[in-house]
């Protein structure tokens, strides 16, 4: 009996601790939107936070959408020459940029770089005692380092994602001019062409949301990191896990909701 019950009582300790963690998470994110949205909002604090997040998160978006628009529009092209589809390149290089890659890659990469960094910064105060010194002295470790991040991730992706686009589009243009003989002109027409304003919003709106996971999961698994250099480690780890598997599953409970008909 025993044996045939291990089975069950493992999987209902992993269904609750799942649970469980959901719910932590679930709280932490409602207590960071309800300081953001109270005043006072530290200033010096967030602006830093954006320069870090967007400013210097810059290098690393642009190049990644460069190169993904010129794969992009080699394999578009590769794979639309056997149904005789090749001039369909400009549109759907843009259409797929601004739609799903531009959000997607420049929330992955925001995640490993940010994620991790805030979460190794936050698991560090904590484990130094620095959040509990904070609490000390009448400062809310969430007003002052959670909500400055969290509104600065939200605010800066859609930037980046939006900077992404055009860069990408970029990259599809230069590799469909210079390698696949389009016409500059009639490239930049068709893109112009074929995008439309819901397109364009969605993409920001999947980078805003993406940005608030980004700092959600780096505040959350920073601020419960466990003690010692392990404990941070696991803290970064987790959330760049996290991050990036919260944006892929978001990113199709968006897409559904806003191309579902």
């Amino acid at each position: 009996m025993d044996t045939l019950l291990s089975p069950l009582a493992a999987l209902g300790r992993a269904t609750l601790s799942l649970l469980a963690a959901i719910g932590s998470v679930a709280i932490f994110a409602a207590d960071a939107v309800s300081q953001i949205l109270r005043p006072p909002l530290y200033v010096r604090e967030f602006g830093t936070a954006l320069l870090t997040i967007g400013w210097f998160s810059l290098p690393v978006v642009a190049l990644t959408t460069l190169f993904t628009g010129g794969a992009l529009a080699l394999q578009i092209y590769a794979g639309g020459a056997r149904f005789n589809a090749e001039a369909v390149v400009p549109q759907i290089v843009a259409i797929g940029m601004v739609r799903e890659l531009g959000p997607v890659l420049t929330g992955l990469m925001v995640s490993g770089r940010v994620a991790s960094a805030i979460a190794a910064e936050l698991g560090t105060m904590k484990v130094t005692e620095q959040i509990d010194a904070l609490t000390t002295l009448s400062t809310n470790p969430m007003k002052y380092l959670a909500a400055p991040r969290i509104l600065a991730a939200t605010l800066a992706l859609p930037l980046l994602a939006g900077v992404g686009d055009v860069i990408g589009i970029m990259g599809g243009y230069l590799v469909g001019t210079s390698r696949l003989d389009f016409n500059a002109a009639t490239y930049l027409t068709n893109t112009a062409q074929f995008l439309v304003a819901g397109d364009v919003v969605s993409g920001l709106v999947k980078a805003a949301v993406f940005g608030f996971i980004v700092a959600l999961m780096g505040c959350y698994h920073g601020m419960n990191s466990g003690r010692g250099a392990e404990g941070v480690g696991r803290a970064t780890t987790n959330a760049v896990v996290s991050s990036s598997v919260m944006i892929l599953a978001s990113n199709y409970v968006l897409t559904e909701l806003f191309f579902s008909a």
